[in-house]
């Protein structure tokens, strides 16, 4: 999902309570806040020296120790307005990809994609998953697709002389 879609999304249900399920089943507490939006440029080279440039907008939340006991999660008004506010600061790429940013005790701090999301009379539930690493250079690095798994071929190994690293 895309920053635009987002905000889109956000403007369609603002009289909702706007949840996030970090991983199936497991919620962002309600006592969490937006401490932060981040406008990120990744400007990166692959192992086969592949170059790629794109643009994230980050969302980070953060439970509060001092609200453990909250029933209430936030608005979907009221973390509009917050992105309204940042985008007025520091204005968003609206065709970057959104990410939320979240950790817990349990949870390993993580960039999480808008897989989908869920409504209800009250609320607007985000669905985040975790997209797994990838090789970006398959065909220098000599590694056969098959289906969604990728398998290094024995012959090519990632040794200096193999075109890959």
């Amino acid at each position: 999902m895309n920053t635009s879609e987002f905000i889109s999304l956000l403007k369609q249900h603002q009289d909702k309570s706007l949840l996030f399920e970090y991983t199936p089943g497991k919620l962002v507490g309600a006592n969490y806040h937006i401490t932060e939006v981040k406008n990120i440029t990744i400007d990166s080279v692959d192992c086969g020296a592949g170059t790629e440039f794109w643009k994230e907008t980050i969302v980070q939340l953060w439970e509060s120790p001092k609200e453990k006991d909250k029933r209430d999660f936030m608005s979907v008004y009221k973390a509009l307005s917050i992105l309204n506010k940042v985008d007025r600061i520091k204005p968003m790429v609206q065709d970057a990809e959104v990410k939320i940013e979240y950790s817990n005790e349990t949870f390993h701090t993580a960039q999480l994609f808008v897989e989908d999301y869920t409504l209800d009379q009250k609320t607007l539930t985000l669905k985040l998953s975790v997209e797994k690493t990838d090789c970006k250079a398959k065909e220098t690095c000599g590694v056969e697709v098959k289906g969604n798994n990728a398998v290094l071929e024995a012959s090519a190994g990632c040794d200096p002389e193999s075109g890959c690293c």
